[in-house]
């Protein structure tokens, strides 16, 4: 007489079932960030620094001017670098001058004046833009709904499968959380110049999370 692969209760008491579940929570964001700088190249490193400094205090002011306080403005980068000729013919290099940049992260909780903003640096003086994302403030709180609709979705699924394969769904003996990399809307890179003739969507940001979830007696429980 054959035996299915499920019956029997030594397979039963030692039966384990692993599932991972997935959550996502999407939401209208309600800030962006903005990576922005000035760049300027000089024959030497003391002009290129000043002219660098002076663009930038100019572009704060604007933010200032634009209501950006200053908790959501930060420095993010400061380079000096030597600009080179390299002269092929005689394997030489001469130094022909030097490029300061300087970067900051700006938070702009009005979208509604997100275009404001983006002018008016611009018209201060920036002539870098590394990149906008969107976000959300609240984002730990539906970091939690995503958590918690990914260990539904593994419950779900183990039910699933043990009644499908009529057998008992036995206790929680791990969880475990995935790294979903749940980050902001993707960046969008454009040139300065052309920051006010391309439309800006804001979409909406996606938030994920992701569970292992093992059930069942451990192997060393039935010594």
């Amino acid at each position: 007489m054959s035996t299915g692969i499920l019956a029997g209760p030594a397979f039963a008491q030692a039966a384990r079932v692993t599932m991972q579940g997935t959550g996502e929570v999407s939401a209208t964001p309600d800030l962006a960030r903005v990576s922005l700088g000035v760049s300027h190249q000089a024959p030497t490193a003391a002009a290129a620094l000043a002219q660098m400094s002076t663009d930038m205090t100019a572009v704060l002011a604007s933010l200032s001017d634009a209501g950006i306080t200053g908790a959501d403005v930060q420095t993010s980068a400061l380079r000096l670098d030597v600009i080179q000729d390299y002269d092929r013919d005689n394997n030489v290099s001469r130094v022909t001058g030097y490029r300061a940049s300087t970067d900051v992260s700006v938070t702009v909780t009005a979208l509604d004046r997100l275009g404001e903003v983006l002018d008016a640096v611009v018209q201060s003086g920036a002539n870098q833009m590394n990149g906008l994302t969107f976000d959300v403030s609240n984002r730990q709180t539906l970091l939690d709904e995503a958590r918690r609709a990914a260990v539904a979705d593994a419950m779900r699924k183990a039910t699933l499968y043990t009644d499908a394969a009529d057998v008992a769904l036995g206790r929680l003996t791990s969880l475990s959380e995935a790294d979903m990399n749940a980050a902001p809307a993707p960046m969008m890179r454009m040139a300065m110049e052309d920051a006010m003739s391309v439309p800006i969507a804001e979409g909406e940001v996606t938030i994920s999370a992701g569970v292992t979830m093992t059930w069942g007696e451990d192997m060393q429980d039935d010594r």
